[in-house]
């Protein structure tokens, strides 16, 4: 069994790291075919190898009229997760609509998150810690789940330095991402070519490296996390589906 410092410390970090696993400039034009629906899971790993014993999985699918839904949901025996982003996609762009994240577990505090995206108003509000909040939008601001959606998009329309305005619980953060080389990686049982990317942190020695791959619609196929005291938490692919 988990201790109770590793559930509710290193626990956490492993669970924000699915949260890696979305404007900038120069984003090239696209359409809605340009996105591709998807199922993906993961396994998942911490400090020495210390396995949660269960699955991540993440989807997306079109709901018609450029309408689309993502989607994260974790589930084991220590901890559920279910993450959701209603999105609009429009000329390459992540225009979020509805997001929703709901944590529950084993020794682990239920954790609720809301945002509902008003643009017509100008206004995002939401629940965040039990508390009610209201925030000005942003051109181009994403949230929790959507920024990542966007640089995987990014990335495969070839960015390599990359900055998004998030709005996670209930304030704005810059967060930036670069592609630093490419790299032979371990998917399964096969060796595949991928891009490795690493959000860029100023005064911090906590590391976070991901890799996408090129073969497979530059999905992401593996994060490695390392904190500052050493640990490491690391989410592999183990399979994906594309619809065509």
């Amino acid at each position: 069994m988990l201790s109770r410092r590793l559930t509710r410390a290193g626990l956490a970090v492993l669970l924000a790291c699915l949260g890696i696993l979305a404007g900038p400039a120069n984003l090239h034009a696209q359409t809605e075919a340009d996105l591709s629906p998807f199922e993906a899971s993961y396994t998942a790993a911490m400090e020495k190898g210390l396995s949660l014993n269960g699955t991540a999985k993440r989807t997306l699918t079109s709901q018609g009229n450029d309408i689309w839904l993502y989607r994260t949901d974790v589930d084991s025996f220590i901890v559920s997760i279910d993450e959701s982003l209603v999105f609009r996609w429009e000329d390459g762009h992540v225009i979020p609509m509805r997001y929703r994240y709901r944590l529950s577990g084993f020794l682990i505090s239920d954790r609720k998150q809301s945002i509902d995206f008003d643009w017509s108003a100008g206004v995002a509000s939401g629940e965040y810690k039990g508390k009610r909040f209201e925030l000005p939008l942003e051109e181009g601001l994403l949230d929790p789940l959507g920024y990542q959606l966007q640089l995987h998009q990014d990335i495969k329309n070839g960015e390599r330095d990359m900055t998004y305005r998030v709005l996670d619980g209930n304030s704005i953060d810059t967060d930036r991402f670069a592609v630093i080389n490419g790299e032979k990686i371990n998917t399964g049982s096969k060796q595949r070519s991928t891009l490795k990317a690493e959000k860029v942190r100023e005064d911090s020695k906590r590391q976070t490296l991901m890799w996408f791959s090129p073969e497979q619609n530059y999905l992401l196929v593996r994060l490695r996390q390392v904190e500052p005291d050493g640990s490491t938490y690391e989410l592999k692919l183990k399979e994906a589906e594309f619809e065509r």
